[in-house]
């Protein structure tokens, strides 16, 4: 799940995911962090789910997929768009 926030000079996007599916370790990877696994790692939040927020440009458009342990690539089915293999991420 994705959730935005407009702030005065970007776009804060949190990447959320259920505590345990997958399990281990997921990072959120994409063009916004060089595809750099481990940048973004989504961490335990007190509603029982995993998160990272990360601020990108006011109108742009990014590439993105998870990538959990064991080299598990995954798309996120509620960004709303395809770009080849990636989630696309409008901000």
């Amino acid at each position: 799940m994705l959730e935005r926030t407009l702030k005065k000079d970007r776009t804060e996007v949190t990447f959320i995911l259920p505590a345990d599916i997958p399990p281990g370790p997921v990072s959120v990877v994409g063009d916004f962090n060089d595809w750099q696994p481990g940048v973004h790692t989504l961490k335990a939040r007190k509603d029982g789910k995993r998160a990272v927020t990360v601020a990108l440009p006011m109108e742009s458009v990014h590439s993105f997929r998870y990538l959990a342990a064991g080299d598990y690539w995954f798309n996120d089915e509620t960004a709303g768009d395809q770009d080849g293999p990636n989630s696309r991420l409008h901000t």
